[in-house]
């Protein structure tokens, strides 16, 4: 079994390998071909990655390791490949720091997936994202493609128009969310055993209903045994304590609002708060990123320098240890940065598909089945939502493949929350097929955290200015 990556040089890729290595899900995978356009980092992460591989076998997690192969070809990397994960960064850290600071200077929120900063990533990098799913359909037609590329929901619908359901986004912060939640209640609510009913191994029949778009969802309902016991958490002060979203937005909020928002609502319900933070710290958080690992690849290739293996651990503890810094007031507690990642997600998505062993897990899937665009609405997840649009839900997997598990009604304060973010994005995504300027323009100005065409229009224009990609495919370089 192949699996290729796309974005094989970043820096999280070790990961990746460590938990594909130690088949800590009962998979195999024969091969690990790594993509990327920087050879240098390719070289650099090969070596982290080599260093892995020699740890995990001297100390007996692993005794027979993939194969590892790097290179900068696109189509030799995915060639009748199994599954293609992908994590690609248009423009590097360096390009993010230029999507936050341009809406900070016109005193917006500047963050990598939340706000115009998103739209922009989305505008530079469907374009490559699109280029890659046609070699996909190429060279490799039955792969599943696994995208962990940020925007994740956008990305995956770009890319759903070329592979169609063979293309599942993934994101760690839902089930980080709800593993917090079942392990205040003493069920393992996503346990590999928990079957396609719901049934664990102890005999405890459980299920949620997490609905929303990513990075803008809810965990709305906790069932065990035929009881939702959301309510009774949410009445207890101690155990909101224990559960991070409910520190960041707010414990009288989530009881007021009754459902858990995924920590990214933080941006959303404080987006006063997120600025002034953002803007009084030394350096935004791509900054930070870009001097961090810039350093990290350039001491990595020091060849005097401490192994490559030990500059990684250190460096990945410290930037998970700051992630989302200015929506604390405290350093990320141990059991918050615990849970496996979007490494382990990936790899039980994979598992599932490949074995046919069930899993319940929440993925970035589309409201209607690809092909389906007429799809009525009871056909549909959401049935105020487009068919073609990609929500965030339960789903069940298996041998046949990804099945989106029915939600409750949505309310209508998040569906319009929904909507607005869903519209801005559909004109974005119009925007990096088209080339149209003013469907860019369109879709910054009436994102949720703009709702301006003044500041849309700065906002293109910084972009253009910052974004030599933005700037080519608008047609103004």
């Amino acid at each position: 079994m192949k699996l290729a990556i796309l974005g094989g040089g970043g820096f999280r890729v070790p990961l990746v390998y460590e938990a594909v290595a130690t088949a800590a899900t009962g998979l195999t995978v024969d091969e690990v071909a790594l993509y990327d356009v920087d050879p240098a980092r390719l070289r650099t992460i090969t070596a982290v990655i080599e260093g892995v591989g020699a740890q995990l076998t001297a100390d007996g997690r692993a005794t027979t390791l993939p194969r590892l192969t790097a290179t900068t070809d696109l189509r030799e990397a995915v060639t009748s490949a199994d599954f293609v994960f992908s994590a690609i960064r248009v423009g590097g850290a360096e390009a993010r720091t230029v999507d936050e600071r341009v809406a900070l200077g016109l005193g917006l929120l500047g963050q990598e997936t939340i706000g115009p900063g998103g739209l922009a990533y989305a505008l530079r990098t469907i374009p490559v994202a699109l280029e890659a799913a046609r070699v996909i359909a190429d060279v490799a037609p039955n792969a599943w493609v696994i995208n962990f590329t940020n925007p994740a929901g956008i990305v995956t619908e770009a890319m759903r128009t070329v592979l169609g359901d063979r293309v599942v986004g993934i994101c760690d912060t839902p089930i980080g969310l709800v593993r917090r939640v079942g392990r205040l209640l003493g069920v393992d609510l996503v346990a590999g055993e928990r079957g396609a009913d719901g049934r664990g191994a102890d005999g405890t029949v459980a299920s949620f209903d997490y609905v929303g778009l990513n990075h803008l969802g809810w965990l709305r309902s906790v069932t065990i045994d035929g009881e939702d016991r959301l309510p009774g958490l949410l009445a207890d002060d101690d155990a909101l304590e224990e559960i991070e979203e409910a520190r960041l937005i707010g414990k009288d909020w989530v009881r007021s609002d009754g459902a858990l928002p995924n920590e990214y609502l933080f941006y959303y319900l404080h987006t006063a708060e997120a600025i002034s933070r953002i803007t009084d710290a030394a350096t935004t958080r791509g900054e930070f990123l870009a001097a961090q690992q810039g350093g990290f690849y350039r001491a990595a290739a020091d060849s005097c320098c401490a192994s490559p293996l030990d500059l990684w651990r250190s460096t990945l503890h410290e930037r998970e240890a700051t992630y989302m810094a200015e929506s604390r007031d405290e350093e990320r507690r141990e059991e918050d940065i615990a849970g496996g990642g979007y490494q382990e997600v990936a790899m039980r998505l994979m598992t599932a598909l490949a074995t046919g062993t069930p899993e319940r897990m929440i993925l970035d899937v589309g409201n209607a089945p690809a092909g389906h665009g007429g799809a009525p609405p009871a056909q549909r997840i959401v049935p105020e939502l487009t068919a073609d649009a990609v929500l965030e839900v339960l789903c069940v997997v298996d041998g046949d493949g990804v099945h989106p598990q029915p939600v409750a009604p949505v309310e209508l304060g998040r569906l319009g929350m929904m909507s607005t973010l869903r519209a801005a994005e559909r004109k974005i995504l119009e925007a990096a097929v088209t080339g149209s300027r003013e469907a860019a323009w369109q879709g910054l100005s009436m994102h949720p955290l703009v709702s301006s065409p003044e500041l849309g229009r700065r906002l293109l224009e910084g972009y253009v200015a910052g974004h030599p990609e933005i700037a080519a495919l608008l047609g103004e370089s």
